[in-house]
């Protein structure tokens, strides 16, 4: 095994190797707290415009605005995932040129992609927000946010790019450490443009696009500097065609499967719309504090993946196995502990986005709907994330359609306007978990998929 694999020029420490427990709480607890920070970007803009503005800003800068900013961002994650498991199966694998060639071809893409995503969410903002029936009383806060957003889109496609680069080497630190710079500076710009300089939601959307060019300067100025094989070198900006089909042979699916999560999150979203100001608002501030499940599932899908990734590249399948499995006891119990502090706190944590007692109230109710069934998500990150490291990812995406799209959307078309109440629309969520965690389970046992991955990487 080359020495590239076992520990890179920065100093950073393989995963092929070691306690695979600790190696991968190592790899996942900066991925989670990198996470955590990413989240607080929209988060702070929450608290910030709920207590200094209004709750019809409150409703604004989540609810639809983040649910249109999340399909497309979302697709363009998973699309550059392909680029990673690449990027991550190349290092493991100690091929330091196609690792180098992988990297400049994902750049390429996400500028590309890039322009494409700012055309769309400018032009397309008002309409795609009306289509969602969002209320008069926020639609003015929604497109303006939305707007200015899709504006700096650039740099936020560029930040997503280059954590990944570093995260796919195993190097999930220095994204961690950017992004904390970053949060407290956009704290420190929420405070000036909103609160200081009274731009409302215009203030919150211009500090989130500053914070994103500084977290792109920080990420790419590690990876300019490396002398490892990841390195960046503007003059190598190239696409390797073949490579590109390799990435997008795994990434699209990915892509489309966030996408129709994201669909039938609009859809959702949509009817949530129909109960009015305070539901928005409600569903807002949960789905703030919400993001701390969905902060944890993604550092530990991301980790697997990634871990899966340059094991399988470097042929130890045994040790791919043993890594699902202990994800799976630790994503069980860290989900069970999460869900059993925030039922706990609920209104003290709703309480943080609005003083308004209908809309805490609301909130808490979603929060109970759903919060208690997170455990039940968890196999769907750890299993899909494991099969998409090893190459294979249109089973995830399949399952996903079924299990998730394909069924919320059903109910919320078919069950909701029978009973037309939150709790209905609210279990939409947990009953599609369940299902498609199954669905997961017997593919992962019986799929075969293992097998096929080997064969095409052989």
């Amino acid at each position: 095994m080359s020495s590239a694999v076992k520990k890179s020029a920065s100093g950073v420490n393989s995963i092929t190797e070691g306690v695979i427990w600790k190696q991968l709480l190592r790899f996942f607890f900066p991925i989670l707290l990198g996470t955590f920070f990413q989240q607080l970007y929209n988060t702070v803009d929450a608290v910030i415009v709920g207590n200094f503005v209004s709750k019809e800003a409150l409703a604004a800068v989540g609810g639809s605005t983040a649910q249109l900013i999340n399909l497309l961002i979302g697709f363009f994650t998973g699309l550059a995932s392909g680029g990673s498991v690449i990027i991550s199966q190349f290092y493991g694998a100690g091929r330091r040129k196609d690792t180098s060639h992988a990297v400049h071809t994902l750049i390429c893409l996400g500028l590309m992609v890039s322009v494409l995503f700012t055309i769309i969410g400018i032009v397309f903002a008002e309409p795609a927000l009306r289509a969602m029936a969002v209320p008069e009383s926020i639609m003015v806060y929604s497109v303006t946010y939305t707007r200015i957003y899709f504006g700096g889109i650039t740099f936020t496609v560029l930040y997503n790019i280059g954590s990944a680069i570093l995260r796919s080497i195993g190097d999930s630190k220095r994204p961690l450490y950017f992004l904390i710079v970053c949060c407290l500076a956009n704290v420190v710009l929420d405070l000036i443009f909103v609160v200081w300089l009274d731009m409302e939601v215009a203030g919150a959307a211009i500090a989130t696009v500053i914070c994103q060019v500084i977290s792109v300067i920080l990420t790419f100025a590690a990876l300019m500097r490396t002398t490892d094989c990841y390195r960046v070198v503007i003059r190598w900006l190239r696409i390797d065609w073949r490579l590109l089909k390799s990435m997008l042979q795994i990434g699209l699916p990915v892509g489309f499967q966030s996408t129709l999560y994201s669909i039938s999150n609009i859809l959702i979203q949509s009817t949530v719309n129909g109960f009015g100001t305070d539901t928005i608002a409600g569903w807002t501030a949960y789905g703030k504090v919400d993001s701390l499940f969905w902060m944890m599932s993604n550092a530990l899908g991301i980790a697997i993946t990634t871990f899966v990734g340059q094991n399988f590249g470097a042929g130890k399948y045994d040790r791919v196995r043993k890594s699902v499995n202990i994800a799976l006891v630790m994503g069980v119990g860290m989900a069970a502990v999460l869900s059993a502090f925030l039922l706990l706190t609920r209104h003290f944590t709703l309480g943080l986005f609005t003083s308004d007692q209908n809309v805490i109230n609301l909130g808490a109710q979603m929060m109970v709907y759903m919060a208690t069934f997170y455990v039940t998500y968890v196999p769907i990150e750890i299993f899909s994330g494991a099969i998409k490291g090893a190459g294979d990812s249109v089973a995830p995406m399949v399952i996903t359609l079924i299990g998730v799209c394909v069924l919320r959307v059903a109910w919320v078309l078919i069950v909701v306007p029978i009973w037309h109440n939150l709790f209905t629309l609210s279990i939409s969520y947990p009953v599609s978990w369940v299902i498609t965690s199954l669905i997961f389970i017997i593919y992962y046992l019986k799929g075969g998929w293992m097998e096929r991955c080997r064969q095409r990487k052989d």
